[in-house]
């Protein structure tokens, strides 16, 4: 049966604040994401002189669940033609566009183990009005399951066709989804009209389809967090900031020494990329108060989550408030172990 979810419009579970809050609520405030892109670190946006991120830590906001699966699924109906589709993030492209309306369609545009998968999302997945994006975690008939780096126990066998996180629902304005042929027409693909929205609600699993949506709870007040905050904004004051081409190189610097193992010496990244290295003592403060935000996260959920045969957390949370998108990560552990760890998929 169809989800009754419309591309260009909120849903209903959006449009009032639900009835009976749990304690510690994700908060029910809309929040829009203007276009569909990577997630940043908060520490790495400071590089540039970009403070937003001191405000985003202890602002009220949406939090979810960051799933460690791959690849990336996006499904729904192309507003274009009025067909399901599924894909990978290629259906956004500019150029070399796939969008799959067939089997046929999957074969002409992917191969190997991606193609695979999106035969069987093409066959299980609910064909919806909604756009959806997703990560893959795998077929059903198994209790574990090692999508990338996570190995995800779900303590009994499921019994689904497969296994999909959801995270992220499109939307259109009414002009384009009115004009959505011609708009195809002239600028390549409609799709690239489309607004990403943090999912604020729950799909329910199908005969077919386990959606996988862990709760968890962030405590609303951090007040602890704000004296820290407000003093990163006055050493901020001391900083020489540098350009985003700058910040790039600096993030791959800061990103061998997690890969390496090593702590990030800011006397050193400073040197080796000649820049101020109060930024990078503004980057280690900034990152521990993210490490400090994790003291405020509560899981709720009854998923296993290990790296290796070591319990561990889901590999991080995505909190989406007015001052912006960021993910909470332990970066030590578990991106230091996505460096490492060889895939499974691919």
């Amino acid at each position: 049966m169809p989800l009754s979810l419309y591309p260009g419009r909120l849903p209903d579970q959006l449009a009032h604040c639900p009835p009976n809050p749990p304690k510690h609520p994700r908060t029910c405030h809309t929040t829009l994401m203007t276009q569909n892109k990577h997630i940043e670190h908060p520490e790495d946006t400071i590089l540039t002189g970009d403070l937003t991120a001191l405000d985003w830590f202890l602002a009220e906001g949406n939090l979810s669940v960051k799933i460690d699966g791959a690849p990336a699924i996006v499904w729904g109906r192309n507003p274009a033609t009025g067909n399901f589709f599924v894909g990978t993030k290629s259906v956004f492209n500019k150029v070399k566009i796939k969008i799959n309306e067939s089997h046929a369609e999957i074969d002409q545009n992917h191969t190997g183990e991606v193609a695979k998968i999106l035969h069987a999302c093409f066959d299980w997945l609910p064909h919806t009005d909604a756009i959806f994006q997703g990560d893959f975690i795998g077929f059903g008939g198994e209790s574990e399951y090692t999508p990338n780096t996570i190995t995800y126990d779900f303590g009994v066998t499921v019994r689904e066709e497969i296994i999909v996180a959801p995270h992220t629902y499109y939307t259109f304005t009414e002009f384009q989804l009115k004009n959505a042929k011609e708009l195809h027409e002239i600028h390549g693909n409609v799709l690239g009209f489309a607004v990403a929205n943090p999912m604020l609600f729950t799909i329910s699993d199908t005969a077919h389809c386990k959606f996988v949506q862990p709760d968890v709870e962030l405590h609303p007040y951090r007040e602890d967090l704000g004296d820290v905050c407000k003093f990163a904004k006055q050493m901020a004051m001391l900083c020489d900031f540098v350009s985003a081409r700058k910040a790039t190189e600096i993030k791959k610097a800061i990103n061998e020494c997690i890969r390496e193992g090593y702590e990030v010496d800011e006397d050193e990244i400073a040197e080796k990329c000649d820049c101020d290295v109060n930024v990078l003592r503004l980057w280690k403060l900034v990152a521990s108060i993210k490490d400090d935000l994790f003291c405020f996260i509560q899981e709720t959920d009854d998923i296993g989550c290990l790296i290796g045969e070591e319990v561990t957390l889901h590999e991080g949370y995505v909190i989406t408030n007015q001052f912006g998108m960021f993910k909470v990560v332990d970066r030590y552990e578990f991106s230091r172990a996505n460096f490492t760890i060889a895939k499974n998929w691919g």
